[in-house]
């Protein structure tokens, strides 16, 4: 091993490398298996998918489908029981688990249904945590938070708790958070799940947004009309994916302009 890869090995504030140019995300026959007793479950079955750069792609699909298994695995916390993910060029599917994490830390952005903030930190304190965890100087920490909060209209919340934000707002700060280590890929499982109509059409409008600035967005949701806001939608049934197919996306911010005037 070279000494720049030995450093970036042991770097967690290190940019990943990627291998090669071509796709953020390209798997080759991804299967996951759990074990439960003697019985054998197959969450995935054979899945092969590409997603370029600058894509949004919506996933969708029945409870127990695989899709969560499938956002796991892209999410680098869980490793296929065989098949081959390439994340950024770079196969990465029996990494170590130390190495997942510092590819999640640094690569991948996460944003919940639930907003998982902590309630007595500050919205800005919440952003700084991947920060924190990569070990960036405090002060840098927190010009790249409030950068971050700027970038989906928080600024001036910086200094509110959870409990004086709304479930939009919260999210916001959610998605902030997932932004402020420059991630090459967010992932978003069921970001609207929580939210009124209004509040999803504000959030969907936030990662159109994020989406036409270039980055690549999945997310994974049970309503169809959320999916209506990705140029691309999967549907996986039974740990296939059952149909990809490209979509001309409404307009969030024009059906949130329409929604305020009726």
């Amino acid at each position: 091993m070279s000494a720049s890869n030995s450093q970036a090995k042991s770097d967690p504030t290190a940019p990943v490398p990627r291998a090669e140019p071509g796709p953020v995300i390209r798997l080759e026959q991804i299967k996951k298996t759990y074990h439960r007793g003697s019985e054998e479950v197959a969450a995935l079955r054979g899945v092969d998918l590409s997603i370029g750069a600058g894509e949004l792609v919506a996933v969708m699909g029945p409870s127990g489908s695989g899709k969560s298994t499938l956002m796991n695995l892209l999410g680098c916390l869980d490793r296929p029981t065989s098949g081959r993910y390439f994340l950024l060029g770079r196969d990465i599917a029996q990494e170590s688990r130390d190495e997942l994490a510092r590819i999640r830390l640094r690569t991948i952005g996460f944003v919940f249904q639930g907003f998982h903030l902590l309630p007595r930190t500050s919205a800005a304190e919440n952003v700084e945590l991947p920060l924190h965890y990569a070990g960036v100087p405090t002060l840098e920490r927190r010009q790249r938070a409030l950068a971050a909060l700027t970038r989906v209209g928080l600024a001036e919340r910086a200094d509110h708790t959870p409990a004086q934000l709304s479930g939009g707002q919260q999210q916001r700060v959610a998605i902030a958070r997932a932004l402020v280590n420059q991630p090459s890929l967010l992932l978003a499982d069921e970001p609207t799940g929580n939210l009124d109509s209004r509040t999803s059409l504000e959030v969907m409008a936030l990662l159109q947004d994020l989406h036409r600035e270039g980055m690549t967005i999945l997310i994974v949701t049970h309503e169809s009309d959320i999916a209506a806001y990705a140029q691309r939608r999967l549907f996986i049934k039974d740990g296939r994916v059952r149909s990809d197919d490209r979509q001309t996306p409404r307009s969030a911010a024009a059906d949130l302009e329409n929604w305020q005037s009726e």
